[in-house]
């Protein structure tokens, strides 16, 4: 039998073998499209129509095994009938059945990704091998899905219900030792030697050596798991899952749930199951929100590419000051690859940023993503240092020495000194004019800034920020830089606060408005958590730094007067000049109590601090809702978010969303700030514009608001 299509060819082997390859013609990986399904089905139907066919082997000419479904075409069936969606399933099951009934063993070589609906095309197989390089998972439910190809039915009898569980519930990716650890997989070999060994097992199967019949028999019955254990494992799952997972959302519970209804039955009656709960679940909110975000990170990370084009190499890097922070941009650049100066004016300093990317690798050590021999090699290609004698062999810097222009002014003159024409030099600040900073310097189209956020190795994002003499050379660099060290970076124009800043403190002045008016902030910062925030704009101001926002926040006044200015003292100012600076000297609008790891957990209001913000009476009873105390907060935010479109300040609403969602940790589950925007609609946020007019110009309405709301469309 032979079949020749642009994703799948099955070519003959000797003796009645076959070979189904997946090589997506005009792509770097192989993604299981409408086109490469319908090809996969007539090849499919071909080997089950063939006389004398002994076994099949499934191998991946490309990279990569299958790297999952193709979301951006399969999008629209999300917004179809359920009834559509389900049958749209169902299909593809039929497909993937056949192939795992096929009168001869099948086996499959995964060489690399087999993730999502590649993944569960593996699973068809009776046997699977893996590369030592490959990684597979099923990592659906970060889109708000769970796997609706088998995913749910196969894994959980091929590996057992609690590795499907946990696999299906976190949506991460797996080694290949894993994979064997828990039976996902039957075997493991260097890449060199994969397809034989596939082949290998392939004619030992057909030649019954191996039980190949036995498996698929068992992939087609009921879990072995009585009525009792089926309860302990699936409603205790629920419950744990359930509980991480949070109410926003929904899909690994459904998950578990389509897995618990199905257990007791066999593969065709549990994947119809699965094809219900799938359509079900795809079709809520948060599937449509991730599913959104997952595109605009894509997106994002295409323009990154287009931007980092002309970049330099940078084989040597330099960060100057040795904080908390200057110790994260050490240790990323290092666990990257690339060997960076640490340089300050003080030992402490240096011991500092040495202990905390110590820190940061034995923690990776300890969780077995990393081994004493790796930890080892990063922090030799960490080289702390008083002075700049080496500089002169440096590509990139980083300054990243106080959040005070005065200060950074000068260092950076300092240093452009000393470094190679070539070099580029950025610098690390969240509020400071990279305009204004680069007046100082010989090369200015060789300098930009570059922020990054605390702490760095956990905060995916970099704003890298383009000055009015800022060249190409110095933005395409530190975009290739940020990409290299594993963040994603997002270019913006010089503006107060930048992008992300910019955009925070709107918030935070509802924040500060609501609390003048007697609010209580513990009540502001629970209606926030509920809303989908990680912690309320109080806690938020303690972990940032009352200090840091008081600084942040006169800048933003005086570059935003007509709507970030205010009369008399704001809850931060009060905070600020009383020494309360936050969790950092453990004085904030919160009270912390360390826990068994040391680390700082609020444990209440401080008593203190309320007196300070609200007086001797405390705060007021308040008729506002939590519903608008939630637009008042929200609102701000949205509307700073036009104005930096309307002001070219950022490209496009994608990278809005995914600048806020990685810097600031807006809620995922509503898709970014304009996704949000969208499902309210341009009018009722309009209307709700003119509800708060009376507070003021934080609540004008932009001129792209009115022009939507008008036009009745859509930021995105």
């Amino acid at each position: 039998m032979k079949y020749e299509g642009q994703a799948i060819a099955v070519r003959p082997l000797e003796d009645g073998f076959a070979e189904l390859v997946l090589d997506l013609k005009n792509d770097s990986v192989n993604k299981l499209s409408g086109h490469v399904l319908a090809e996969l089905a007539e090849a499919v139907d071909g080997l089950a129509a063939a006389e004398g066919l002994k076994g099949v082997l499934v191998t991946s000419a490309k990279d990569v095994f299958v790297v999952g479904a193709d979301i951006t075409e399969f999008l629209g069936y999300f917004d179809k009938p359920e009834e559509e969606l389900v049958a749209w399933t169902m299909k593809v099951h039929a497909t993937f059945s056949k192939l795992e009934d096929l009168p001869c063993p099948v086996v499959v070589a995964i060489n690399g990704f087999a993730l999502g609906g590649g993944f569960e095309l593996a699973l068809t197989g009776a046997y699977r091998l893996m590369s030592t390089t490959a990684k597979v998972g099923l990592p659906e439910t970060k889109l708000g899905i769970f796997p609706g190809w088998g995913g749910t039915v196969r894994l959980a009898r091929v590996a057992g219900a609690d590795t499907a569980i946990e696999w299906i519930a976190s949506g991460e990716q797996y080694g290949a030792a894993d994979a064997l650890k828990v039976g996902a997989v039957d075997g493991v070999c260097e890449p060199q030697v994969l397809r034989d060994a596939a082949l290998k097992t392939l004619k030992d199967a057909a030649a019954g050596s191996l039980p190949w019949k036995k498996r698929q028999d068992e992939k087609r019955a009921p879990l072995r798991l009585d009525a009792i254990e089926a309860g302990m494992v699936f409603e205790g799952s629920k419950a744990f899952v359930g509980g991480k997972a949070g109410p926003n959302y929904p899909a690994p519970v459904a998950a578990i749930t389509a897995m618990q209804k199905g257990a007791g039955k066999g593969r065709d009656a549990a994947l119809a199951i699965e094809a219900a709960a799938f359509a079900k679940i795809a079709r809520t909110p948060t599937a449509k929100s991730l599913v959104a975000v997952f595109l605009g990170d894509q997106a994002v990370k295409k323009a990154a590419k287009k931007a980092s084009k002309g970049a330099r190499d940078v084989k040597n890097a330099a960060v100057l000051g040795a904080g908390i922070m200057g110790g994260g941009i050490a240790y990323q650049s290092a666990s990257k690859g690339v060997p960076i100066f640490m340089k300050d004016i003080a030992p402490k300093a240096l011991d500092l940023g040495m202990n905390e990317a110590t820190k940061l690798l034995e923690k990776q050590v300890e969780r077995g993503k990393s081994t004493p021999g790796k930890m080892a090699a990063t922090l030799a290609r960490i080289h702390p240092t008083l002075s700049y004698g080496d500089f002169g062999a440096v590509d990139f810097v980083v300054e990243a020495v106080v959040e005070n222009e005065g200060v950074k002014t000068k260092v950076l003159a300092d240093v452009e000194k000393l470094l190679p024409e070539t070099a580029i030099l950025a610098s690390n600040t969240s509020t400071i004019s990279i305009t204004r900073l680069a007046e100082g310097l010989a090369r200015p189209e060789q300098f930009c800034g570059m922020h990054f956020f605390n702490p760095v190795p956990k905060m995916p994002l970099v704003e890298v920020i383009r000055g009015k003499k800022s060249g190409d050379a110095a933005i395409s660099t530190a975009v290739a830089y940020a990409q290299t060290m594993g963040k994603t970076p997002i270019v913006v124009n010089d503006c107060p606060g930048f992008l992300v800043n910019r955009v925070l403190f709107p918030y935070f002045a509802a924040f500060n408005m609501l609390v003048k008016e007697g609010v209580d902030f513990v009540r502001i910062d629970k209606v926030m958590e509920k809303w989908g925030w990680p912690m309320g704009p109080g806690l938020l101001l303690d972990v940032v730094g009352i200090d840091t926002c008081a600084h942040a926040d006169a800048v933003m006044a005086q570059g935003f007067p007509d709507r970030m200015a205010h009369e008399g003292k704001t809850a931060i100012e009060l905070m600020y000049e009383a020494g309360r600076y936050g969790q950092k000297n453990g004085k904030g609008l919160w009270a912390y109590k360390a826990d068994k790891k040391g680390v700082p957990k609020k444990s209440g209001p401080d008593a203190e601090a309320v007196a300070l913000v609200y007086g001797a009476e405390g705060p007021r009873p308040s008729a506002l809702t939590d519903e608008e105390i939630a637009e008042r907060m929200v609102l701000p935010m949205l509307l700073e978010s036009s104005r930096c479109l309307e002001d070219a300040i950022v490209a496009t609403p994608a990278e809005v969303d995914i600048a806020l969602l990685y810097g600031l940790g807006f809620p995922p589950f509503r898709g970014g700030i304009f996704r949000y925007a969208d499902s309210v609609g341009a009018a009722r946020l309009l209307a709700l514009c003119e509800k708060y007019a009376a507070l003021g110009p934080l609540y004008a309405p932009t001129q792209q608001l009115r022009d939507l709301a008008a036009a009745n469309k859509n930021f995105h």
